[in-house]
């Protein structure tokens, strides 16, 4: 049984921080960062079945044709990403009226769509971009067992070499889900995604506070282990792909390319790239 000091349901039944009942969500999610993205996907849906709102934890569900499509923002970074992955498994794999886990699992399909930046100078500004791995710079998985892949254990190896000198971090790495790479991130530029638990300092940026590692950009963009490199930076994919794994369920990050860190450009038509990633996704799940 799950303690109600660990697992907090409201008066009304639903889970504490997203305020969702079992019955709201279906079984593909798909995660934004920003709560005003959520209707700029959900206008594109056939019908809506319900809207609701807690915090920066928005939530709309309906149906595209048959298929049944939550959308759900989290909020910035993997600190959010620790109470939405928690709180959407609780949802389906525990029973709210005994407090103990279903005999039956049921295993999310977890899109991500976000922003981020490039940093290699071949992927330009507008690219949608599939990341195959998810490479944490943030603790979040410090508090988890996260049992690795004999790949993933090998790539992170040579992670750890490239960036063992900055003491101070401990990185983790996890795969997509193959089966939605190769489907929702078909024909998509694929590679390894960065997840810094910052915006400045943590991404290489430099306003006025001086960064305490120096030419990041340039350390990560210049990582290669056989095939794969690091191709962009943002703050949620890690957390997405290691809880996802943890937990039993299935999770792809689609980032829209807004920034070119190496050329040092943002895109002047942001909304017109963000688009393009959510019908992508939508027309293939």
């Amino acid at each position: 049984m799950v303690a109600e000091s660990d697992l907090i349901i409201n008066p009304d039944g639903s889970i504490y921080h997203l305020n969702l009942l079992p019955d709201d969500i279906a079984e593909t999610v798909i995660t934004v960062g920003d709560p005003d993205r959520v209707s700029g996907i959900s206008k594109h849906f056939d019908s809506l079945e319900f809207k609701k709102g807690k915090r920066e934890f928005i939530t709309h569900t309906g149906f595209v044709g048959k298929k049944r499509i939550t959308v759900l923002s989290t909020g910035i970074g993997t600190d959010n990403i620790d109470i939405v992955f928690n709180e959407l498994d609780a949802l389906v794999n525990i029973d709210f009226k005994t407090r103990e886990v279903k005999k039956q699992l049921t295993s999310l399909n977890i899109i991500r769509i976000g922003t981020s930046g490039s940093v290699q100078p071949d992927i330009p500004m507008g690219t949608i971009l599939a990341s195959s791995y998810g490479l944490g710079m943030d603790a979040l998985m410090n508090y988890y067992v996260h049992d690795l892949s004999s790949d993933e254990r090998s790539l992170l190896d040579d992670v750890k070499t490239h960036f063992g000198h900055l003491k101070n971090i401990n990185p983790y790495l996890t795969a997509a889900s193959q089966n939605l790479l190769n489907t929702v991130g078909k024909d998509m530029v694929h590679g390894i995604t960065v997840t810094a638990p910052g915006f400045y300092a943590p991404q290489g940026r430099q306003v006025r506070a001086k960064n305490a590692v120096p030419n990041f950009i340039g350390l990560i963009n210049t990582f290669k282990s056989n095939q794969n490199r690091i191709t962009n930076l943002e703050m949620e994919t890690a957390g997405i792909y290691a809880l996802a794994k943890v937990l039993g369920h299935n999770a792809l990050s689609v980032n829209a390319i807004l920034a070119s860190r190496v050329k040092f450009e943002f895109s002047n038509e942001p909304d017109k790239i963000i688009e393009k990633a959510i019908k992508l996704v939508l027309e293939r799940i």
